[in-house]
């Protein structure tokens, strides 16, 4: 795949998307036409921005659509509702199937020297109820939401601060508005195009009656006692939430709108009359007129879908389920596809650099620890014993297909070696052993480290039990611990954990203009050094400061990147940080570029047959246009 990235540093640079043509024959979808004749919902020409999104419809594989059909899909949590919000993929601005940013949701941007945004929205575009989208949207967010001590304690994100100055936001008229910085902010863009977007707008008419600002606040506190909550703010936050997808009443600008309210066995999605997008021939997106997620046990699924219980699937399927499903593909009339998974690394231990045992911490953090773990994994046993010599034998860093990739830092401390691995055990004065031939700790512990997984695949458990095996033969035992995600998650952040198990570099096809922050204590999500991360996100305000110097040396190269005025400086740093990280194997990747099977009934158009799948940047099925999918007649698909 060709990839690039769309450089923000050039003075007046404009983005802009092709508007609708001025005559264009508009067609309505069926299953609305009832309700614009009986005078619920306006025609499709006062539904639609002034400019909407006209899609040409001519990427390989692609062609123009027609409407209706549900289309059938399994999830095994009533929280994978927010899956519809990444698979729909609106956006201000997205990364498109060349990973290239363009304009969105927005109908164009306006950037100069990387400092200063202008965002031009869509004269009439509307929320998924029918009211205006406008610049009122973005300033509800920053004035009552982002600069609210009691619905954002710790101020405003992050991702809106450059060396902790916060950025001047104008509000010029109801489609135009303008952040600025005084030094560049690479990272604002993308964050925006996100798998999980951060989000700078709220649909202020509808959360306005749950703000203090606007209305009686004992009378907001009562009622939100009676709604289960502390207090205005707990409710507030509650139903703002656009990613969770859980709040019914919440306006959206996505493709399609929940309208099941959960916990559910069933949730139908059903598309926004409203959208913003049409195809050449003026249909309105999306083709699809519902999704419905059916829940089941993640154990199950693949079985359900080998036997045609879903229209497209890859969520919940793993690689070893893929012969199972090319055998069904006939019977249950679908395709069995194979896409590459583009992470980093596909597995990686996480050694937990914040773990309160002080013993234990001492020893994580040594470097000669860290590499005889990595040295005593026989990677090539695992391509071949669970993946059938498909995938790559590999730390967790960038993959050949990035223009970063360096093979010295995909072998960095890879090679199978047991020899040199017991050479650095017994360097670190690991040498005694107990009768069962396991290392001592330095306070007569016995060196086993429990590795903690969310247990939702067998996959993970078979990797583990190999890499125990192969440990065992350097004196280190491995014990595993599944859990759910939530319990796994909130352990590493107590610093209770150990080691977990986990996919690695969230983007495994990097440019240099593509924000490097995941090689650095940046979040607190970051399993090896979450305190870290967490005191970064956090301002300061929760957390430890970092107090490694290679991790320190990694916080100020983010930050320098950040700063950075062209490609060739922002190359820089992110060599030195993939080489940092490749050298001192702050996380133990274990096998990269695992085939993910996707599952496509027979008549699903335009699905690519190859493709990344990849969180972020690409939204899974996101940056293929989810929305622009169709079901041709049964016929048609034999």
């Amino acid at each position: 795949m060709k990839r690039r990235y769309l450089k923000f540093a050039a003075i007046g640079l404009a983005l802009a998307m092709p508007a609708a043509a001025g005559a264009q024959m508009l067609v309505e979808p069926p299953s609305l036409a009832p309700l614009v004749e009986g005078g619920k919902l306006p025609p499709l020409a006062q539904r639609l921005p002034d400019t909407p999104v006209v899609l040409a419809m001519d990427q390989p594989g692609q062609s123009i659509g027609r409407h209706g059909g549900t289309l059938n899909t399994i999830m095994a949590r009533s929280k994978d509702v927010r899956l519809m919000v990444v698979y729909g993929y609106a956006r201000l601005v997205k990364f498109d199937r060349n990973l290239n940013l363009v304009p969105d949701i927005l109908e164009r941007i306006e950037v100069k020297d990387g400092k200063i945004f202008t965002f031009y929205l869509r004269p009439g575009h509307k929320w998924s109820d029918g009211q205006p989208f406008t610049t009122e949207d973005f300033r509800y967010y920053w004035e009552d939401v982002a600069n609210n001590d009691l619905l954002s304690p710790i101020g405003p994100s992050a991702l809106l601060r450059v060396d902790g100055e916060l950025p001047t936001v104008t509000f010029i008229d109801k489609t135009t508005l303008r952040y600025a910085w005084s030094k560049p902010n690479p990272a604002f863009l993308p964050a925006l195009a996100g798998a999980r977007p951060f989000y700078i707008y709220r649909p202020a008419h509808y959360l306005r009656k749950y703000h203090a600002r606007y209305n009686d606040t004992e009378k907001l506190n009562a009622k939100a006692k009676q709604k289960g909550q502390r207090s205005w703010a707990a409710l507030h936050n509650k139903y703002d939430h656009q990613y969770k997808n859980k709040n019914i009443e919440l306006p959206t600008l996505q493709p399609w709108v929940n309208t099941t309210e959960g916990p559910a066995e069933r949730f139908i999605f059903k598309r926004n009359p409203y959208y913003y997008k049409i195809d050449r021939n003026g249909l309105q997106l999306p083709y699809i007129d519902q999704v419905i997620f059916s829940i089941a046990s993640g154990k199950i699924i693949p079985a359900q879908v080998g036997t045609g219980q879903s229209d497209l699937q890859a969520r919940y399927l793993r690689f070893a389920n893929f012969t199972f499903l090319k055998a069904n593909e006939k019977k249950s009339r679908y395709q069995a596809r194979l896409w590459r998974i583009a992470k980093g690394s596909h597995l990686t231990l996480f050694p937990n650099l914040n773990v309160n045992d002080p013993v234990w911490r001492k020893l994580l953090r040594e470097v000669r620890f860290r590499r005889a773990l990595s040295l005593a994994v026989d990677r090539f046993e695992l391509n071949q014993v669970i993946y059938y010599g498909l995938a790559i034998e590999a730390q967790n860093t960038v993959l050949p297909e990035s223009t970063l990739f360096r093979k010295e830092y995909q072998k960095a401390w890879a090679k199978h070696d047991p020899s040199q691995a017991n050479r650095l055990l017994d360097s670190l004065g690991l040498d005694k052993r107990n009768d069962s031939g396991i290392r001592l700790l330095p306070d007569g512990r016995p060196i086993e480290i429990i590795v903690e997984s969310t247990g939702e695949s067998t996959e993970e458990a078979d990797i583990l039990e190999l890499v125990a095996d192969q440990w065992a033969k350097v004196g280190v035992k491995m014990l595993t611990k599944p859990s759910q995600r939530e319990v796994m998650r909130n352990r590493i952040y107590a610093g209770e954990t150990l080691m977990a198990i986990s996919s690695g570099l969230e983007n495994g096809v990097p440019t240099a203009d593509m924000d490097p922050s995941g090689l650095a204590p940046t979040e607190q999500v970051q399993y090896q050094w979450s305190k870290w991360g967490q005191y970064r996100e956090s301002n300061g305000r929760m957390g430890q400061p970092i107090d490694m110097a290679m991790p320190k040396r990694l916080a100020a190269l983010n930050a320098k990147w950040r700063l950075a005025t062209g490609t060739a400086q922002r190359r820089d740093i992110w060599h030195e940080m993939l080489a940092i990280n490749a050298d001192r194997v702050f996380t133990i990747g274990l096998i990269s570029g695992v085939l993910q099977p996707v599952v496509v009934r027979n008549n699903l158009r335009n699905v690519p047959v190859k493709g990344i799948y990849n969180w972020d940047p690409g939204a899974h099925f996101g940056i293929y246009g989810m929305d622009s999918f169709w079901f041709a007649p049964e016929a048609a698909a034999k």
